[in-house]
């Protein structure tokens, strides 16, 4: 893993959209991510073109399944040059080992609670105050050999003792009025424990991107 801290979100319908964007950013300051529907669409594609480009790359795809089924998804995963994926701590403790043992030098990252979901949403989903359920699944997490965590900003201060990579999405320098509920600036959440923050929208749509790498980094 090197030293770049900011993610760029490549959340891109296809290929052609995907490809006309990364020419404007250099992979000696950022890492990238591929999400779901950009690897839907195009699949290894994807991974085998970022990675002749010179990118580390991020691959969420949240994986969320039987232990086998993860297991053989995430040896698939470890054939390309993937640094970091993702896979749903709700999975247990069987699932996570099992991703780790399929992982060779990829870095393993446990989903906590997705960054659109609030207290009202944790009391629905598992009749639990918010804060009460994310100590749960890190509690999976400290006892599994998982890398890192994703969660939100908000839920640092919680983690400051913990040797896990925290990697940070839901990051707006400006109020976007989007589905991003539990957001923080890239400076806040570096200074309060961040190794790594996602970006996507801020950067991707802005009319200066240059600018906003810059910013966010």
């Amino acid at each position: 893993m090197s030293s770049k801290r900011l993610i760029v979100a490549l959340d891109f319908r296809n290929f052609d959209e995907m490809s006309k964007f990364v020419v404007r950013l250099d992979p000696n300051t950022c890492i990238v991510k591929v999400g779901l529907q950009l690897f839907i669409a195009e699949g290894a594609k994807v991974l085998e073109f970022l990675s002749s480009q010179g990118f580390e790359i991020f691959l969420d795809l949240k994986l969320h399944d039987i232990p086998n089924t993860v297991h053989k998804a995430v040896q698939e995963i470890a054939k390309y040059n993937v640094s970091m994926t993702t896979i749903h701590l709700q999975g247990g403790t069987e699932m996570i080992a099992a991703a780790n043992e399929a992982k060779l030098k990829t870095k393993i990252l446990g989903v906590s609670l997705l960054t659109s979901l609030d207290e009202s949403d944790t009391q629905m989903l598992y009749s639990n105050a918010f804060d009460k359920q994310f100590n749960n699944l890190i509690a999976v997490a400290n006892n599994t050999e998982v890398d890192g965590i994703v969660c939100s900003s908000k839920e640092l201060v919680m983690l400051s003792d913990s040797p896990l990579l925290k990697v940070i999405p839901g990051i707006r320098n400006q109020n976007l009025l989007d589905d991003q509920k539990r957001v923080m600036t890239s400076k806040e959440a570096y200074e309060n424990g961040a190794n790594y923050i996602v970006v996507g929208r801020p950067i991707t749509q802005s009319e200066n991107i240059e600018q906003a790498i810059i910013e966010y980094s």
